[in-house]
Protein backbone atom coordinates (compact mmCIF):
# COMPACT_ATOMS: atom_id res chain seq x y z
CA UNK A 1 0.00 0.00 0.00
CA UNK A 2 1.32 3.31 -1.19
CA UNK A 3 1.70 6.18 1.72
CA UNK A 4 -1.60 7.93 1.68
CA UNK A 5 0.15 11.50 1.27
CA UNK A 6 1.01 10.33 -1.91
CA UNK A 7 -1.54 8.09 -3.01
CA UNK A 8 -5.18 10.19 -3.88
CA UNK A 9 -7.25 6.86 -3.98
CA UNK A 10 -6.84 7.40 -0.32
CA UNK A 11 -8.73 9.92 1.86
CA UNK A 12 -5.89 11.80 4.04
CA UNK A 13 -8.26 12.64 7.08
CA UNK A 14 -9.90 9.03 7.20
CA UNK A 15 -6.61 6.81 5.58
CA UNK A 16 -9.59 4.59 4.06
CA UNK A 17 -10.11 4.12 0.11
CA UNK A 18 -11.99 6.72 -1.69
CA UNK A 19 -15.05 4.80 -2.96
CA UNK A 20 -15.26 7.13 -6.04
CA UNK A 21 -11.84 4.99 -7.58
CA UNK A 22 -13.51 1.92 -7.45
CA UNK A 23 -16.78 2.61 -8.95
CA UNK A 24 -18.69 0.10 -11.05
CA UNK A 25 -21.80 -0.86 -12.37
CA UNK A 26 -24.77 -1.49 -9.60
CA UNK A 27 -24.54 -5.51 -10.68
CA UNK A 28 -22.64 -7.61 -12.90
CA UNK A 29 -24.14 -11.10 -14.69
CA UNK A 30 -23.49 -14.10 -12.61
CA UNK A 31 -23.69 -16.12 -15.16
CA UNK A 32 -20.85 -14.68 -17.42
CA UNK A 33 -17.67 -16.03 -17.69
CA UNK A 34 -14.77 -14.40 -15.62
CA UNK A 35 -11.69 -14.91 -14.70
CA UNK A 36 -10.67 -15.45 -10.95
CA UNK A 37 -8.87 -17.98 -9.31
CA UNK A 38 -11.08 -20.86 -7.72
CA UNK A 39 -9.76 -23.42 -4.52
CA UNK A 40 -10.46 -26.59 -6.27
CA UNK A 41 -12.05 -27.52 -2.18
CA UNK A 42 -12.56 -25.73 1.01
CA UNK A 43 -9.07 -27.20 1.95
CA UNK A 44 -7.16 -25.17 -0.12
CA UNK A 45 -8.00 -21.68 0.65
CA UNK A 46 -5.11 -20.25 2.26
CA UNK A 47 -6.18 -18.63 5.64
CA UNK A 48 -3.14 -16.78 6.00
CA UNK A 49 -3.71 -14.38 3.22
CA UNK A 50 -6.84 -13.80 4.92
CA UNK A 51 -6.60 -13.40 8.28
CA UNK A 52 -2.45 -13.25 8.85
CA UNK A 53 -2.21 -11.68 12.51
CA UNK A 54 -4.87 -14.69 13.21
CA UNK A 55 -2.88 -17.44 10.77
CA UNK A 56 0.33 -16.76 10.45
CA UNK A 57 1.09 -19.62 8.87
CA UNK A 58 -1.55 -21.35 6.80
CA UNK A 59 0.34 -25.15 6.78
CA UNK A 60 0.50 -25.05 10.94
CA UNK A 61 -3.08 -23.21 11.32
CA UNK A 62 -5.78 -24.57 13.50
CA UNK A 63 -8.35 -26.74 10.91
CA UNK A 64 -10.83 -26.49 13.68
CA UNK A 65 -11.31 -22.62 12.95
CA UNK A 66 -13.34 -22.16 10.13
CA UNK A 67 -15.00 -19.03 8.77
CA UNK A 68 -18.33 -18.81 9.98
CA UNK A 69 -20.00 -16.17 8.30
CA UNK A 70 -20.27 -15.51 4.56
CA UNK A 71 -21.35 -11.90 2.79
CA UNK A 72 -22.89 -13.02 -0.67
CA UNK A 73 -22.15 -9.74 -2.98
CA UNK A 74 -20.74 -8.19 0.06
CA UNK A 75 -20.49 -4.96 -2.07
CA UNK A 76 -18.37 -2.31 -0.55
CA UNK A 77 -18.10 -4.52 2.36
CA UNK A 78 -20.19 -2.08 5.38
CA UNK A 79 -21.24 -4.93 6.52
CA UNK A 80 -18.62 -7.06 7.29
CA UNK A 81 -17.02 -3.78 9.11
CA UNK A 82 -19.71 -4.03 11.27
CA UNK A 83 -20.41 -7.42 12.31
CA UNK A 84 -16.40 -7.64 12.70
CA UNK A 85 -16.43 -5.96 15.91
CA UNK A 86 -20.13 -7.30 16.56
CA UNK A 87 -18.75 -11.11 16.41
CA UNK A 88 -15.05 -10.49 17.20
CA UNK A 89 -14.72 -14.68 17.54
CA UNK A 90 -16.00 -15.05 14.06
CA UNK A 91 -14.20 -15.37 10.67
CA UNK A 92 -16.08 -13.86 8.09
CA UNK A 93 -15.73 -13.63 4.49
CA UNK A 94 -17.50 -11.32 2.02
CA UNK A 95 -17.62 -12.95 -1.62
CA UNK A 96 -18.00 -10.18 -4.63
CA UNK A 97 -18.03 -10.75 -8.29
CA UNK A 98 -17.25 -6.70 -9.31
CA UNK A 99 -13.38 -6.61 -9.51
CA UNK A 100 -12.92 -3.00 -8.40
CA UNK A 101 -15.55 -3.41 -5.62
CA UNK A 102 -14.28 -6.69 -4.44
CA UNK A 103 -10.27 -4.56 -4.43
CA UNK A 104 -12.15 -1.72 -2.71
CA UNK A 105 -12.94 -3.78 0.40
CA UNK A 106 -9.71 -5.04 0.59
CA UNK A 107 -8.08 -1.82 0.61
CA UNK A 108 -10.62 -0.94 3.09
CA UNK A 109 -9.92 -3.75 5.61
CA UNK A 110 -6.18 -3.51 5.11
CA UNK A 111 -6.99 0.59 6.01
CA UNK A 112 -8.92 -0.33 8.95
CA UNK A 113 -6.31 -3.28 10.75
CA UNK A 114 -3.47 -0.07 10.66
CA UNK A 115 -5.69 2.58 11.86
CA UNK A 116 -7.20 -0.18 14.67
CA UNK A 117 -4.44 -2.04 15.77
CA UNK A 118 -6.03 -5.47 16.63
CA UNK A 119 -9.54 -5.09 15.18
CA UNK A 120 -10.86 -6.60 12.07
CA UNK A 121 -8.45 -9.32 11.51
CA UNK A 122 -11.27 -11.48 11.72
CA UNK A 123 -13.00 -10.10 8.32
CA UNK A 124 -11.56 -10.50 4.51
CA UNK A 125 -12.96 -10.70 0.69
CA UNK A 126 -12.71 -12.37 -2.16
CA UNK A 127 -13.13 -11.96 -5.80
CA UNK A 128 -15.69 -14.66 -7.09
CA UNK A 129 -19.24 -15.85 -8.23
CA UNK A 130 -21.10 -17.51 -5.40
CA UNK A 131 -23.84 -18.41 -7.69
CA UNK A 132 -21.25 -21.65 -9.06
CA UNK A 133 -18.41 -21.82 -6.43
CA UNK A 134 -20.37 -22.27 -2.55
CA UNK A 135 -19.05 -25.56 -2.36
CA UNK A 136 -15.38 -24.54 -3.31
CA UNK A 137 -14.94 -22.01 -0.23
CA UNK A 138 -17.45 -24.04 2.36
CA UNK A 139 -17.73 -27.40 3.72
CA UNK A 140 -20.92 -28.88 4.71
CA UNK A 141 -22.23 -27.27 7.69
CA UNK A 142 -19.20 -24.92 7.71
CA UNK A 143 -21.19 -22.03 8.41
CA UNK A 144 -23.49 -20.34 10.95
CA UNK A 145 -24.77 -17.06 9.04
CA UNK A 146 -25.07 -16.20 5.43
CA UNK A 147 -26.13 -12.55 4.41
CA UNK A 148 -27.82 -11.37 1.04
CA UNK A 149 -28.92 -7.49 1.04
CA UNK A 150 -29.85 -5.76 -1.53
CA UNK A 151 -29.29 -8.11 -4.37
CA UNK A 152 -29.67 -7.78 -7.70
CA UNK A 153 -33.83 -7.72 -8.39
CA UNK A 154 -33.45 -9.17 -12.40
CA UNK A 155 -37.10 -7.69 -12.98
CA UNK A 156 -37.33 -9.74 -16.33
CA UNK A 157 -39.05 -13.38 -15.79
CA UNK A 158 -36.24 -14.35 -18.10
CA UNK A 159 -33.72 -13.28 -16.03
CA UNK A 160 -35.26 -14.63 -12.65
CA UNK A 161 -32.74 -17.64 -12.80
CA UNK A 162 -29.89 -14.93 -12.28
CA UNK A 163 -31.08 -14.58 -9.16
CA UNK A 164 -29.22 -15.08 -5.97
CA UNK A 165 -31.86 -16.83 -4.21
CA UNK A 166 -34.04 -19.62 -5.59
CA UNK A 167 -35.16 -22.64 -5.32
CA UNK A 168 -31.87 -24.75 -6.40
CA UNK A 169 -29.41 -22.34 -4.77
CA UNK A 170 -30.81 -22.88 -1.32
CA UNK A 171 -30.34 -26.43 -2.03
CA UNK A 172 -26.49 -25.55 -1.96
CA UNK A 173 -27.16 -22.55 0.74
CA UNK A 174 -28.66 -25.44 3.02
CA UNK A 175 -25.75 -27.60 2.30
CA UNK A 176 -23.22 -24.97 3.73
CA UNK A 177 -25.26 -24.08 6.34
CA UNK A 178 -25.17 -26.07 9.75
CA UNK A 179 -28.36 -26.99 11.23
CA UNK A 180 -29.60 -23.65 12.90
CA UNK A 181 -27.55 -21.42 10.56
CA UNK A 182 -29.42 -18.23 9.37
CA UNK A 183 -29.81 -17.11 5.98
CA UNK A 184 -30.45 -13.26 6.36
CA UNK A 185 -32.16 -11.55 3.54
CA UNK A 186 -33.09 -7.78 2.30
CA UNK A 187 -34.51 -5.68 -0.23
CA UNK A 188 -36.27 -2.69 -1.18
CA UNK A 189 -38.03 -4.45 -4.29
CA UNK A 190 -41.28 -5.72 -3.11
CA UNK A 191 -41.83 -8.55 -5.62
CA UNK A 192 -38.47 -9.40 -4.99
CA UNK A 193 -38.89 -9.53 -1.32
CA UNK A 194 -42.06 -11.72 -1.49
CA UNK A 195 -40.07 -14.21 -4.40
CA UNK A 196 -37.15 -14.78 -1.58
CA UNK A 197 -39.52 -15.20 1.07
CA UNK A 198 -41.77 -18.18 -0.80
CA UNK A 199 -38.26 -19.15 -2.04
CA UNK A 200 -37.45 -19.88 1.49
CA UNK A 201 -40.80 -20.95 2.74
CA UNK A 202 -41.33 -23.64 0.40
CA UNK A 203 -38.04 -25.47 0.89
CA UNK A 204 -38.16 -28.13 3.30
CA UNK A 205 -34.41 -27.11 5.20
CA UNK A 206 -35.20 -23.60 6.44
CA UNK A 207 -38.06 -21.70 8.32
CA UNK A 208 -38.89 -18.33 9.59
CA UNK A 209 -37.70 -17.01 12.73
CA UNK A 210 -40.10 -15.56 15.28
CA UNK A 211 -40.70 -12.21 15.91
CA UNK A 212 -39.42 -12.53 19.23
CA UNK A 213 -35.85 -14.27 17.70
CA UNK A 214 -35.64 -11.33 15.13
CA UNK A 215 -36.02 -8.78 17.91
CA UNK A 216 -33.12 -10.58 19.71
CA UNK A 217 -30.43 -10.99 16.85
CA UNK A 218 -28.49 -8.36 17.02
CA UNK A 219 -28.02 -9.06 13.29
CA UNK A 220 -30.93 -8.32 12.01
CA UNK A 221 -30.38 -4.49 13.26
CA UNK A 222 -28.09 -4.32 10.71
CA UNK A 223 -29.21 -5.32 7.81
CA UNK A 224 -31.04 -1.98 6.80
CA UNK A 225 -28.37 0.41 8.21
CA UNK A 226 -25.11 -0.84 7.81
CA UNK A 227 -24.74 -1.05 3.68
CA UNK A 228 -24.31 1.47 1.73
CA UNK A 229 -27.83 0.23 -0.51
CA UNK A 230 -29.54 0.73 3.33
CA UNK A 231 -28.84 3.85 4.07
CA UNK A 232 -29.56 5.10 0.67
CA UNK A 233 -33.22 3.33 1.10
CA UNK A 234 -33.57 5.08 4.53
CA UNK A 235 -32.66 8.45 3.26
CA UNK A 236 -35.26 8.38 0.51
CA UNK A 237 -37.70 7.01 3.39
CA UNK A 238 -38.33 4.49 1.52
CA UNK A 239 -39.48 0.53 2.76
CA UNK A 240 -37.24 -2.55 2.58
CA UNK A 241 -38.81 -6.02 3.00
CA UNK A 242 -36.62 -8.64 5.22
CA UNK A 243 -37.06 -12.65 5.45
CA UNK A 244 -34.73 -14.31 7.99
CA UNK A 245 -35.02 -18.04 8.00
CA UNK A 246 -33.28 -20.84 9.91
CA UNK A 247 -31.71 -24.17 8.48
CA UNK A 248 -33.70 -27.04 9.83
CA UNK A 249 -32.54 -30.67 9.54
CA UNK A 250 -34.09 -32.55 6.78
CA UNK A 251 -37.61 -34.65 7.73
CA UNK A 252 -36.59 -38.49 8.26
Amino acid sequence: MLDNDANPTFSKSTGLPRKRFYRARAHSNPLSDSHFPVPISPNEIDYSLHYPQLFPSNDQRDRTKKIEFADIGCGFGGLLISLSTLFPEALMIGMELRDKVSEYVKERILALRVANPGQYQNISVVRTNSMKYIPNYFEKAQLSKMFFLFPDPHFKEKNHRRRVISPFLLDEYAYALRVGGIIYTITDVEELGEWMKACLENHPWFEALTLEELEADPAVELLSSATEEGQKVARNEGRTFQAVYRRVAAAP
